[in-house]
């Protein structure tokens, strides 16, 4: 039965999934878990990122969010505020640049006081042929992925040493930040780089009481991922064929992901690249997964002929 059709079911009955994998709607950790902790979270105005501060803040977390788009980030804050009974606040900061960045950490040291938790979640993205960059285009994704990353994690660490105080931090990448892929060169690059830095520096500043921690989400459909990623939607179907589980991934799994790692139950996981795409990364690399395609009938064929070289 799972050798020859699991995935044909998953997509073929919507009963089946949904009793299987049915995607998670509300908090998996318990009522005020972060009571008492501030989270800093960039990219936070809109998809994973306003998600992810979503559950933190009804979780009692007081949150921090940051990006450029101050209006965004305004009515999202008030919208989770609303929603959570919990005030959000609202930073404005560009990652790229130190100097906001080193003013975005001051004011959140200001408004809410050092944060507990740390989400790089700031990314940029676009699909291209590697030929077709420019200079330009190439400095903007990386900028943002890789040098912002590192100026907010420098930024806050370096005044968690100084305050004698850890911290959770947590990286959004990519499930091509370790094999690669083309078409996204400069993110597959930057998103690498993000997660080499995390390794590191859960080496190096373990001592401090900081861990730091990476998840690679495959397919999630945000507005803002794929408006830039899938524009026509030509490749939505494609995406879902090649994942085990049947579907794309929701904000909330991520974010109950996400929460999971920044909390005191994972404060042992310290360095960790976790994987979360419903099994698309081993399928697509499997040599011989192609073969769920072959029907019960066409492997008695060649159960038959196999049974017969054999005896021949």
């Amino acid at each position: 039965f799972f050798s020859y059709g699991t995935k044909i079911l998953y997509q073929s009955s919507d009963a089946f999934q949904s009793k299987f994998f049915p995607p998670l709607q509300k908090a998996m950790l318990p009522p005020n878990s972060f009571q008492g902790k501030v989270a800093f979270i960039t990219g936070g105005g809109t998809g994973l990122g306003r998600g992810m501060t979503t559950l933190l803040s009804s979780l009692g977390a007081r949150c921090v969010i940051a990006s450029r788009k101050i209006d965004v980030l305004r009515a999202t804050a008030e919208h989770i505020s609303s929603q959570t009974g919990n005030e959000v606040r609202a930073v404005q900061c560009d990652v790229r640049d130190p100097d906001m960045v080193r003013s975005a950490v001051s004011e959140l040291i200001s408004v809410a006081g050092l944060p507990d938790v740390v989400i790089n979640n700031a990314a940029g993205n676009f699909i291209s042929p590697t030929e077709r960059l420019s200079p330009n285009a190439w400095r903007t994704i990386t900028d943002i992925v890789l040098n912002g990353t590192a100026f907010v994690t420098l930024e806050v660490g370096k005044q968690l040493i100084k305050a004698q105080r850890g911290a959770a931090f947590l990286a959004i990448t990519t499930i091509y930040a370790e094999s690669g892929s083309g078409f996204v060169v400069p993110s597959a690059s930057a998103k690498a780089g993000v997660e080499a830095l995390n390794k590191s520096l859960a080496a190096e500043w373990g001592r401090y009481g900081m861990r730091f921690n990476v998840i690679q989400p495959g397919p999630i459909k945000t507005k803002g991922a794929f408006s830039r990623l899938d524009p026509t939607g030509a490749f939505e179907k494609e995406m879902v064929n090649r994942i085990p589980c049947g579907r794309l991934g929701t904000v909330e799994e991520l974010a109950n992901l996400a929460a999971f790692l920044c909390s005191d139950y994972a404060s042992w996981i310290n360095g960790a690249v976790i994987r979360f795409d419903g099994g698309e990364e081993v399928f697509i690399s499997g040599e011989f997964n192609s073969l769920q395609k072959v029907t019960k009938e066409q492997w008695d064929t060649m159960e038959e002929l196999i049974r017969k070289t054999k005896g021949s």
